[in-house]
């Protein structure tokens, strides 16, 4: 006996891509939103900008031989507190600073940004408020917000929530790129302090939020709990150009995720160790509500955190009065954290 197979049911209505939750109109209204946004980042080298299939930027002219710099990050679990507490004009200022201050760290000019946001449904406003920051991040650090992506991913994302990645190539003349290798014995770290927690540690928060819930202090260094968790990540880029082109500063260390312990070694040369005077620095309400929620010790806090530190410079100690008055005047908190000494057998980060 043979058996026919089955026709498949027609469809009673036509679907449309709409129907499948992907709104190409909101995704178009997104785009005109942004682009008086992204028109206000212009700079020299940019050749076309937002529209196009791809990105067109000619590096300045007045590098003589030009080394481009990359990198790339995202915002983290800290995203879940701006889904949570419905602040999303700020991550967008994270994303941009997360990049580009690694940049700087190779004494890179940022040129330009690309941004990644991805979701399961494309909420406009939300979206124009993330894009805004960007927008306000890379303007602050004179970086072109040059192109991105928008993604509309139905069932892909929980509703009202996103995911964000950011992109930045800068530039060095291939004479002053900062490697570290001049480092050497008796050279002074400096620390610039950080606005906050900034994009780096928020599992720990969380935890933290979950932990004295009920109990939540209503105010942190003079600000709202919320603002003060949601405080964006400070954009260095400016000052500390200007402080490079007008002192010899061997290196720079960005101070993100693994905190001082981590992040300063990278630009240290293997026989040499930075050690830090926590005392040389103020402790903010803030890092030290959650060392106490947390309850962690020294350690754990200098390797999870930037516990009040976002950038290290190290410079040699006849130059360091300068440096940080520079500096000082730019705005920047400067702050005489250490001293760069041979290692030994020891850790190459020792906080006393």
């Amino acid at each position: 006996m043979s058996t026919t197979p089955a026709s498949p049911a027609s469809p009673t209505t036509p679907l449309s891509y709409k129907d499948a939750g992907v709104d190409i109109d909101a995704g178009d209204a997104l785009v005109e939103r942004i682009k008086p946004l992204a028109k206000k980042t212009l700079r020299e080298g940019v050749m076309a900008g937002i529209g196009g299939f791809g990105a067109l930027f000619e590096v300045p002219k007045r590098y003589k031989e030009p080394v481009l710099v990359s990198g790339t990050d995202g915002v983290g679990t800290k995203l879940k507190l701006a889904f949570e507490w419905n602040m999303h004009d700020t991550v967008g200022i994270d994303l941009v600073a997360m990049s580009v201050n690694d940049v700087l760290v190779q004494g890179a000019e940022p040129l330009f940004f690309l941004d990644y946001f991805a979701c399961g449904k494309l909420n406009v406003d939300t979206a124009a408020a993330v894009v805004g920051g960007i927008a306000h991040g890379c303007e602050s650090s004179g970086c072109a917000l040059i192109g991105g992506e928008t993604a509309e991913m139905p069932g892909m994302y929980p509703d009202g929530e996103y995911d964000l990645a950011g992109f930045c190539v800068g530039v060095v003349e291939k004479s002053r790129i900062l490697t570290g290798q001049t480092v050497q014995a008796g050279d002074v770290v400096l620390g610039l302090a950080s606005s906050g927690v900034h994009s780096n540690g928020f599992s720990l928060v969380r935890k933290c939020l979950e932990r004295a819930a009920g109990h939540l202090p209503n105010m942190l260094d003079g600000k709202p709990l919320r603002q003060a968790l949601m405080e964006p990540t400070r954009l260095y880029v400016k000052p500390v150009l200007e402080a490079l082109a007008k002192h010899p500063i061997k290196a720079l260390a960005h101070i993100t995720g693994g905190g001082l312990l981590e992040n300063i070694p990278r630009v240290l040369p293997d026989h040499l160790a930075a050690h830090l005077t926590r005392s040389a620095w103020p402790q903010t309400e803030l890092f030290d509500w959650l060392q106490k929620t947390a309850g962690i010790s020294d350690l754990e806090m200098n390797r999870t955190f930037n516990n009040g530190i976002g950038m290290a410079l190290v410079v040699d100690a006849a130059n360091a009065p300068a440096t940080a008055s520079t500096l000082q005047a730019l705005g920047q908190e400067v702050h005489t954290i250490g001293l760069i000494a041979p290692r030994g057998g020891g850790a190459a980060v020792l906080v006393n």
